[in-house]
């Protein structure tokens, strides 16, 4: 294009870039400058004040010989596929509220959805933490008003674990054994508010004469789900997807209100940004701190570049 040709675009479009201006200036100055000054400091000692000794890459050598850090990835591994199984259920409650027949009742339901998501997060976390608390917590009082228990100390019995007792209350943030399932049961039942609206998005737009061919091949409620409605939402899934991914590898709130900045008995608990958060406010390690955060952030965009690389939606 002609370089005369970009100049009278932008003479005439000039309100445009004024209106972009103070947008991007907010994106540098809280996302980007924060990134730079964590790479900054990462190659210091640093503890947070004046002070800091140049160190080079040392902080970066230090962190692939941390086992704490590196053991860290094992639980995230593992929360990794607690959640993809956690994503299941939005699916299935979003196809589902997509099936009635009334417009009515999907718009209640909708609503429904959207209130609980006005709460914050902080305040369900409490709620789960006196859920789960060994002695006055509504999941043990549920578990000893079923019989469940009984269930619990037999098996555990059976296989040895010493981990459930007739007398004893389980303490679900107690026991390093039980840390892992805990970070599987929080949430239950697993219904992303987030996630429903955004599948239920893709649901309405299956154009109704799909489903009458449907109905003329006879195809029933189960085959439409795995012909039609998934293949058709597979675009939001990879979405949720790498939000679930971006949001599980950085994310540390659970644990530590739930357990202690030292991921619980035995670390078990331990995460990437619970270990990045100990360093900083327990240890004094800001520039340690820094360069795993860095390292942690590198694997963020790597694993969401694969998916945006190699994941591919075929419609």
């Amino acid at each position: 294009m002609p370089r005369y040709t970009v100049h009278k675009k932008i003479l005439r479009d000039w309100p445009l870039y004024f209106f972009i201006i103070p947008s991007l200036v907010l994106v540098v100055t809280f996302q980007y400058y924060p990134v730079a000054s964590g790479f900054y400091h990462s190659v210091f000692e640093w503890g947070g004040g004046d002070a800091k000794r140049f160190t080079g890459w040392e902080n970066y050598g230090r962190a692939f010989t941390d086992t704490t850090f590196l053991n860290s990835f094992k639980v995230i591994g593992l929360l990794l596929i607690f959640n993809l199984i956690k994503m299941w259920p939005s699916v299935i409650i979003a196809v589902l509220i997509h099936r009635l027949k009334s417009d009515r009742w999907q718009y209640v339901y909708r609503v429904l959805l959207v209130v609980p998501m006005i709460v914050p997060s902080l305040v369900s976390l409490f709620i789960w933490k006196f859920l789960l608390d060994p002695n006055i917590g509504g999941l043990n009082a549920l578990i000893e008003a079923t019989g469940f228990k009984s269930v619990l100390v037999a098996v555990d019995n059976f296989f040895g674990w010493g981990v459930f007792f007739e007398d004893v209350p389980i303490a679900w943030l107690g026991q390093p054994q039980l840390i892992l399932p805990t970070l599987f049961i929080w949430g239950f039942p697993w219904i992303g508010m987030f996630g429903v609206l955004l599948y239920l998005a893709g649901l309405q737009s299956i154009g109704t004469e799909v489903y009458e061919a449907a109905d003329l091949d006879g195809i029933g409620p189960i085959q439409k789900f795995f012909y039609i409605e998934l293949p058709l939402i597979l675009t939001q899934i990879r979405l949720s997807l790498i939000l679930m991914v971006m949001n599980t590898l950085g994310g540390f709130g659970f644990q530590l209100l739930m357990l202690n900045e030292a991921g619980g008995p035995g670390g078990r608990g331990m995460v990437p940004g619970l270990w990045i958060y100990n360093r900083s406010f327990v240890a004094g390690e800001f520039g340690y701190a820094c360069a795993l955060g860095i390292i942690l952030g590198l694997i963020i965009l790597g694993l969401t570049y694969i998916n945006n690389r190699y994941i591919r939606i075929d419609k």
